[in-house]
């Protein structure tokens, strides 16, 4: 099993503005049940050895480890799409994850809000959601 960008990896336009996203772990076996729990997922590892990765569904990115591949705090902000914060954030701190940012309105009108959480790795990680 392979995920379909990593095999018929090509340059292609596209109406979504993130392509990849790689989040990084250093138990990859924790971080990958973590976010099949909070986002009920089916993530299937893959282990290729001194590298591994799970894929996020419609080939969005992946939750990866590899060697000098560290979670990071202060990275890049991934945000991620969730129907109910509020779930969502019970799910992430029942999974090992803690809110750094709870449910907050975004001020530009009709933009809906956003969360940020650490989740199973030291990774922040930002949520959204129009309601």
């Amino acid at each position: 099993m392979q995920c379909s960008i990593i095999k018929n990896f090509k340059v292609m336009k596209t109406n979504k503005l993130i392509r990849w996203v790689e989040i990084p772990a250093e138990n990859f076996e924790r971080a990958v049940e973590f976010y099949n729990s909070v986002f009920g997922l089916k993530m299937e590892p893959m282990d290729w050895g001194t590298e591994k990765m799970a894929c996020l569904p419609n080939d969005e990115g992946a939750i990866s480890f590899a060697p000098g591949f560290k979670p990071s705090k202060n990275g890049v902000l991934v945000s991620l799409n969730s129907d109910d914060l509020e779930e969502t954030l019970a799910k992430v701190k029942s999974n090992g994850g803690s809110v750094v940012q709870p449910k907050t309105k975004i001020e530009a009108e009709g933009r809906g809000y956003y969360a940020t959480f650490y989740d199973s790795e030291g990774n922040k990680i930002g949520l959204y959601s129009e309601k």
